[in-house]
Formats: C-alpha cells, structure tokens, sequence
C-alpha cells in the first residue's frame, strides 16, 4: 500500500515537471517508447560545494529545480516500418555534470596547445554574437560558462555569467546556446523560460537552432513539420520569409499514380535498302536508252 502512494505521488511530481507533455506525446501518432528518467533531488550541501568551487550563486528557479529532481531526461522514439527511431530527447545535466565548458589547463597538456581562449577576439564575438541583442559570452575569464545539455553533439546549451571578475562571486546568469561553429546564440535570460521553450519544442532535432540566423537541418525541420507544425510554421514565417522553401513537398496523387506507356517509335527503312533500289533502278533505265540508241 506505502508503495502504492509514493508510486502515485512520484508520477504527480512528474507530471508537474513535464507539465503533462508525456500525455501528450502519447498520444501523437507514432509516437513510442515515451521515457522519463526517474532521479532523486540534489542535496543542498551538494549545490553549496557546487557555487563554493565555481565562485557562482545558481539562480534561484534552477536551485529549487535541482532540489525537486537532480537533473532530467526525457526521450521518445518514432515507429517506422516495425523499427524505433530515436527522435525526440530532453536533458538537463545533474549537478555533479554541470561542469565548466572551458576546463583549466592541465599539466600534462602541450606547452603551446590551442585553447577556446584564443577563438576569442572582438571582431569574431561581434561576428558571432545576436545583432541588436546581448553583448555575446566570451571564452576567457571575462565569462564563467557552464554545460547544461550537450544537444546530442549539435550544439551546447550553457549557463554563462558574464563580465566576471577573478575571485569575486558572480550572481546573473543567462542562457546560450553555443552551435558547433562556436558561435554563441541568446536563448533565455532565465532557467525557467528555457526549460518551458524545452518542452514547448518537444525535445526535437535541433531546435535550438531556430534561434540561430541559418536555422535547423532540413532533416530536422522535416521531424518538425510532422510533430510541432504550429509553432515550427511560425518560427518558419519569422526566419524566412519565402516560406518553408527547404522542405519536400509530396502530392500523393502525382507521386504514386500509374504512369501510362508511351508508343514505340515506328522503325524507319534502312537508308541503304532505299539507296540500292534506286542504284537499281537507274542502271535499269540506263541499259533500257542503250537498247534504243
């Protein structure tokens, strides 16, 4: 019976997590394989060591996040011809992953090894950075940036501090998302504003980069029409203004209708048969004028 309870009070502490969104894709076509990760919630002492050894304040809405549940997983899958293909995914690294993106040098890497530190000048910060948005992060000592979800190798999404000073504690945080081309895109100024565009997304394919100026794959923009059309048509709309010219479009009744034969050609006679006949004809007429003569 104990078990019974907190069985069904786990699922409604999931369920306020989620805020529903695995009812929901249940109940999408195709969908399979709907799973959230169960965790424990993070131990204050574990938050304190955390802020202690970063020199960081975590913000509140992702403190009180950490202790509900140390971290998130959600992932679903799609069915196709009998086969589950992995398709959806939603993560937020626990506590113990939430690690710096720029590691400090160790003693037994090379002398003269590039590091993140030397990507970073002005004129590629400006380059890369939102236009007429927030002064973009920077990969020295100037920002304190921290890995939240590694977007299955796509990208980083990161929880940064900016204008930090050595050895003074930092305490305003945003959310970035740092493409594979290490430039950085604005997201959110808060955790929670980002964890709800998390869900709203459904976990899909890169859709981080609908933030970006180049926007998602077509392969992921085609996952997005199938499952998130209202709020992938309207991102569409904002990013590109010719419409959704990356995407195929099938018409079943053109694409899978019976095509009908074409005649075959009638064969033509041979130009030599023609030739000879002729030849034939002429030596005819030539032996018929030297009988009259």
């Amino acid at each position: 019976m104990e078990e019974t309870k907190e069985g069904l009070a786990f699922k409604g502490v999931a369920e306020r997590l989620t805020l529903g969104i695995t009812r929901i894709l249940e109940n999408m076509s195709g969908v399979v394989d709907v799973r959230f990760v169960e965790r424990e919630p993070a131990e204050k002492r574990c938050l304190l060591s955390w802020e202690q050894k970063n020199t960081c304040i975590l913000p509140e809405d992702l403190r009180d996040f950490y202790l509900t549940t140390d971290g998130f997983t959600l992932t679903w899958s799609v069915k196709l011809d009998d086969e589950c293909v992995p398709v959806g995914c939603m993560m937020i690294n626990s506590v113990a992953r939430l690690r710096p993106l720029v590691q400090s040098i160790s003693l037994f890497s090379l002398p003269n090894a590039p590091t993140l530190a030397d990507l970073d000048w002005e004129e590629n910060s400006a380059d890369c950075g939102s236009e007429g948005g927030p002064a973009a992060p920077h990969f020295d000592s100037r920002s304190r940036v921290f890995e939240l979800d590694s977007c299955g190798g796509n990208g980083k999404v990161c929880l940064v501090y900016k204008n930090c000073s050595p050895g003074v504690v930092a305490q305003q945080s945003e959310m970035w998302f740092l493409d594979r081309s290490l430039c950085w895109h604005y997201l959110t100024p808060t955790f929670t504003s980002y964890y709800r565009l998390m869900i709203t997304h459904l976990g899909l394919p890169e859709w981080q980069y609908a933030f970006t100026p180049y926007g998602p794959s077509p392969q992921a923009k085609q996952w997005a029409s199938l499952y998130q059309p209202l709020t992938f048509s309207s991102e569409l709309s904002l990013a590109d203004p010719a419409g959704d010219s990356h995407l195929n479009k099938l018409d079943p009744t053109k694409a899978f209708k019976g095509k009908t034969k074409a005649p075959a050609p009638k064969k033509k006679q041979s130009a030599q048969g023609g030739t000879g006949g002729t030849a034939k004809g002429q030596g005819g007429t030539g032996r018929h004028s030297g009988a009259r003569r």
